[in-house]
């Protein structure tokens, strides 16, 4: 009797120092971050700080490697209801998710209150130098610096020649290969664009080794940061440094050519980040440069190189939309001078349908899924209470795919964009506000130019059409879009 009353008391204190134990790690993080706001947190918007360290990471990325990423955020819209604003623990540090249009404009427009708040993971893999780490003014002086040079209209009509040849010759290389994973050729192609505005460079093995590093770069920026053998995280550090000591040989032999070439002609992009000094004489340094063009080339051949491929595989999977944008491509060709050498940036801006097609694109695929910002002072939104010093986490899957601004948002139909003007703060593919991707109309010209041709001359057949899909760190099919491109 007296064996069974001890087993049943030790029973009992197991469960009890159990339930204890579990209740001090799901408020531990409640004990660190909101107690101390005192009466503050009361004001702080619905939510759940998770675990101690890794918050609401798990569910996160179940979410995200699962087939319905929006699980995540739609969990929490169905425990809090649909105030649009919600704290949470991410990233390391306590947060606030954003899915409302108009807290999210606000956010991204308000440089007084708001700064950039991204990952220590993604500063350290990406550069605290470069425009996800540095200061407003500074962020406003390099993009000044850099917006014409990329984006300009004068830039953009020097870039279309270079880039139509090499979709041309693209082109026609993969369509007497079989099958390929198009999406690893299409990023390939993208690099070698931004490798010659950035670098002036062709090179091959340089392309390869670059692109191979990047690769490894981006599976890190959205892991968490566990800086262990195994973990995407520390093969993305390693990463890092390999490009860092690359771009590094890279700046000191310009530096040599520019001291034997004086007075020297700017050629390229990094020409222009070598000669920028500010009102008093300041220059970049070295770790700036190399931050600057280490953000610029990741970004500048991923998103490009993903949006095209999802682009012509939507077309390919609705003929209906592929044979009115083909038609499209056919009338310009038709009104096309016969002394006329390939395309030009007017002829780009007539693609009135193909540009609805990319935008559609964007929408559905939403390439950057979230941006970080962090809290400068307290701040009320929707009467909740921003701490100061908390990370701001403007969702933009939350509205661009939402049924109340896009009906049946699942579907791709770039017919929606008909005479349609959608609501300030429910479309921001690039973001918005000071922030907006510095490289959004060079994206979007490589996009076309390369539908241009495809649309013209070739068809797409995957070896996988049902293959599933992967949404981290971008959403892309598991097999890379294996497929064979057929010349018509």
């Amino acid at each position: 009797m007296e064996a069974g009353t001890s087993a049943a008391a030790l029973a009992a204190a197991v469960v009890a120092v159990s339930l204890a134990l579990r209740w001090a790690l799901r408020n531990a993080n409640w004990y660190m971050h909101e107690r101390r706001l005192r009466e503050k947190r009361h004001r702080l918007p619905p939510g759940d700080l998770g675990w101690p360290i890794i918050g609401n990471m798990w569910s996160f990325l179940r979410a995200f490697k699962s087939s319905d990423p929006d699980s995540f955020t739609n969990s929490i819209i169905s425990r809090y209801g649909r105030t649009g604003i919600y704290k949470a623990f991410m990233f390391g540090s306590p947060s606030v998710i954003l899915t409302s249009p108009d807290a999210c404009r606000r956010v991204l427009t308000d440089d007084e209150k708001f700064k950039p708040g991204w990952p220590i993971s993604t500063l350290e893999l990406i550069g605290k130098k470069s425009f996800v780490g540095i200061s407003y003014e500074e962020h406003k002086r390099l993009r000044r610096l850099t917006a014409s040079p990329v984006n300009g209209p004068e830039a953009l009509s020097m870039y279309i020649h270079y880039i139509e040849e090499n979709v041309k010759l693209a082109l026609e290389k993969w369509s007497r290969m079989g099958e390929f994973e198009f999406l690893t050729g299409l990023r390939k192609l993208t690099f070698r664009i931004i490798m010659h505005i950035f670098l002036s460079s062709e090179s091959e093995s340089v392309m390869e080794a670059l692109e191979r590093e990047y690769t490894s770069l981006n599976y890190g920026v959205r892991a968490m940061a566990v800086n262990f053998p195994g973990f995407a995280y520390y093969n993305a550090l390693k990463a890092r440094k390999n490009l860092v000591a690359m771009f590094q040989s890279i700046v000191d032999e310009r530096r040599r050519q520019r001291d034997k070439d004086f007075p020297h002609k700017r050629r390229d992009m990094m020409d222009a980040l070598l000669e920028v000094e500010d009102e008093n004489g300041r220059r970049l340094d070295d770790e700036g440069i190399i931050d600057l063009l280490l953000m610029y080339l990741n970004a500048g051949h991923e998103s490009s190189g993903h949006i095209t491929m999802w682009t012509t595989i939507f077309l390919q999977e609705h003929p209906e939309f592929l044979e009115k944008a083909r038609a499209e491509q056919e009338e310009i060709l038709r009104r096309r001078p016969i002394s006329q050498q390939g395309m030009t940036l007017n002829e780009y801006r007539q693609m009135h349908y193909l540009s609805k097609v990319i935008i559609e694109t964007l929408r559905l695929i939403t390439f950057s899924l979230v941006v970080f910002r962090e809290a400068k002072t307290d701040v009320t939104i929707s009467d909740y209470i921003i701490p100061q010093g908390w990370k701001v986490l403007v969702w933009f899957r939350s509205f661009h795919l939402n049924p109340e601004y896009y009906p049946n948002p699942k579907k791709f139909d770039p017919s929606r964009w008909d005479n349609f003007t959608p609501k300030a703060g429910t479309f921001m593919p690039f973001g918005l506000g000071s922030h907006l991707c510095p490289g959004n109309e060079l994206a979007m010209l490589e996009v076309a130019i390369f539908l241009h041709h495809f649309l013209l001359n070739y068809r797409i057949d995957r070896v996988n059409p049902q293959c599933p899909v992967m949404y981290l760190p971008h959403t892309r099919p598991k097999d890379n879009c294996l497929a064979r491109i057929r010349k018509i």
